[in-house]
């Protein structure tokens, strides 16, 4: 997928294996924050904590080796400058086990149909520059290709205020919206579940 910019071209890719040395390149040293790698959300706490840093790293990389892969790079003119988790909502323990965001009763936590958007990670100096709706879009993309049904989101509601870059790594209500997601639950008062239907194709029901 490529979108045009002001005065740049954002491509997205899926993060495959031939792709490594780019999801390395954006996760940077740290594997984003704290030898994370995109690893909290399939992990209980104590295996994530065990794994933080090359053994996390290790885990990412086995990953982008399986079709679909894991996530999606972003790239700036050519250049790795995002990532964004989405695979099948089941793919992620700690979400499904989550009080806030975990299925309501009536959802299948099995259900293979419903994809998760899970996390953002874009350089510092490329934030604010269209690279989070890029990723979102395209995964939303990828995950109906794959089959998704729904896709959902957990995003973090600042309430107008300040929040940190760490407390957005799942992105804003305003990213979802903007590209199409609507509210689905909210058991806190600044973390919504959000979900995307995609429409259906002309002629079908």
């Amino acid at each position: 997928m490529a979108v045009p910019g002001p005065s740049a071209t954002i491509e997205v890719r899926p993060a495959s294996s031939d792709r490594w040395a780019d999801v390395e390149q954006v996760l940077g040293p740290k594997g984003a924050y704290g030898g994370c790698w995109c690893m909290f959300f399939r992990l209980s706490g104590r295996e994530f904590d065990a794994g933080a840093g090359e053994a996390n790293r290790n885990s990412l990389r086995a990953l982008c080796r399986t079709s679909p892969p894991p996530g999606l790079l972003a790239y700036l003119d050519g250049t790795p400058v995002g990532w964004c988790a989405v695979a099948p909502r089941a793919d992620y323990p700690r979400v499904l086990r989550s009080p806030i965001n975990k299925p309501a009763p009536d959802d299948d936590p099995a259900d293979a149909g419903v994809w998760a958007v899970t996390c953002f990670y874009v350089h510092r100096g490329q934030r604010r520059s269209g690279i989070s709706t890029a990723l979102l879009a395209a995964a939303v993309d990828f995950a109906i290709e794959h089959g998704a049904r729904i896709v959902e989101g957990y995003p973090n509601d600042a309430g107008g205020k300040q929040a940190h870059p760490l407390s957005l790594f799942m992105g804003t209500p305003e990213l979802f919206r903007a590209a199409g997601f609507t509210e689905h639950l909210r058991r806190k008062p600044r973390r919504p579940v959000m979900r995307y239907r995609p429409k259906p194709k002309h002629g079908r029901s």
